[in-house]
């Protein structure tokens, strides 16, 4: 019994070839291939290579059977899943093709007289918010299109006094059969598009259209800790379908603004905070600002610039977060300005104290100065 080719080696495709780079390998072969292309002496050949690139790509094109072909090989797919009959027959070759049928010829699904109905677009709208609205949550009015029925022609689309005709391209059907080599598909009809009928004096007000576009305004709820780049999805408010489709959905995107005080990280919120530099060496207490009011940090004796100072709770709670981030104040040491003579005065009588204590009032400095001795060999 001869062994079973790679499945790759089959599609002529390699191990790490895209769902794409698959599908159009098989429709390349599998048009190859086909009994009708093949007649006489090399039909017998034809059929075998077939049923061959078929099995090949109903096992790769599943992303399962793909994965434990992959690790296992032949011995990893079950050869019985596709039925007692083994390798399907030619009848189910326009079941094969359906997917890539969609890709070359349009999708849509087929309504009621065989018209094909569409999906409406999906719209997008950005909106700004605060970072206390994006911590709290809000409810928002959006002002965005809407179509309604044409008040003039009712929704006809046609002139007043006159009506809609069937298209004579199609029937009424809202498609035509095209010939594409030896395949026969279904397209939607170019003369109507779609809708099975023309009108021949469309109405001025809609142009045809039976619906006029307009505004109205939506409600939306912003959820509490929502993050920028968020989405928030309200079905059914995006465009409208065709031929009776689904309308599409609106997609509302958060952009937080630019906050004053606070960065937002995550759920955690970070803050500069400006102290002296006699309150750094002195310490004490200062009041610190929050999304929620007011708090209060301890300043120790001698804190030095950068240092942070960690407010548990005190950030934001994330729309998927079951407890609240924290804030981080990052304390600032400014060194004073604009200084009197009496000021320089005293700066200077404190400078030449601390110089006499040596190192003991420099936290960073005897380590700088031995770094240095070893920089310049001395």
């Amino acid at each position: 019994m001869t062994s079973k080719r790679d499945f790759y080696e089959v599609l002529g495709v390699p191990k790490n070839a895209s769902d794409d780079d698959i599908k159009k390998a098989y429709r390349k072969l599998a048009m190859k291939y086909h009994p009708d292309r093949n007649q006489g002496d090399a039909a017998k050949e034809a059929e075998a290579k077939f049923k061959e690139v078929k099995e090949a790509y109903e096992m790769l094109s599943d992303a399962q059977k793909r994965a434990a072909y992959d690790q296992y090989g032949h011995a990893g797919v079950d050869p019985n899943m596709r039925g007692p009959g083994g390798a399907e027959g030619f009848g189910g070759f326009g079941e094969a093709f359906g997917d890539i049928f969609g890709d070359i010829f349009g999708g849509g699904r087929r309504g009621g007289g065989g018209r094909q109905v569409f999906r409406g677009a999906d719209l997008s709208y950005a909106m700004d918010i605060t970072l206390e609205e994006a911590a709290n949550g809000k409810d928002a009015q959006l002002r965005i299109p809407s179509w309604e029925e044409c008040d003039t022609c009712h929704g006809t689309g046609a002139k007043p006094g006159t009506s809609a005709k069937t298209c004579s391209t199609c029937h009424g059907s809202g498609s035509v059969q095209m010939r594409q080599g030896f395949f026969s598909v279904q397209q939607t009809c170019p003369h109507c598009r779609g809708t099975g009928k023309i009108i021949p004096d469309p109405c001025t007000s809609c142009h045809g259209q039976g619906k006029v576009k307009k505004q109205k305004t939506l409600e939306v709820k912003i959820p509490s800790g929502i993050d920028d780049g968020m989405r928030i999805r309200s079905a059914g408010n995006g465009e409208p379908g065709t031929n009776g489709g689904p309308p599409g959905d609106l997609y509302i995107e958060i952009r937080i603004k630019k906050h004053d005080i606070f960065e937002r990280d995550g759920d955690d919120l970070h803050c500069a905070v400006p102290i002296s530099m006699t309150r750094a060496a002195l310490g004490g207490e200062i009041e610190v600002p929050t999304l929620g009011g007011k708090a209060v940090i301890e300043i120790p004796e001698g804190t030095q610039h950068g240092k942070q100072f960690r407010l548990r709770g005190k950030g934001i709670k994330g729309v998927r977060s079951s407890y609240p981030g924290d804030l981080y104040c990052h304390v600032n040491v400014e060194t004073p300005i604009k200084l009197t003579e009496h000021q320089k005065k005293l700066l200077k009588e404190l400078e030449a104290s601390l110089e006499k204590g040596g190192h003991k009032h420099q936290p960073t400095g005897e380590s700088w100065t031995d770094k240095l001795k070893n920089f310049f060999g001395a």
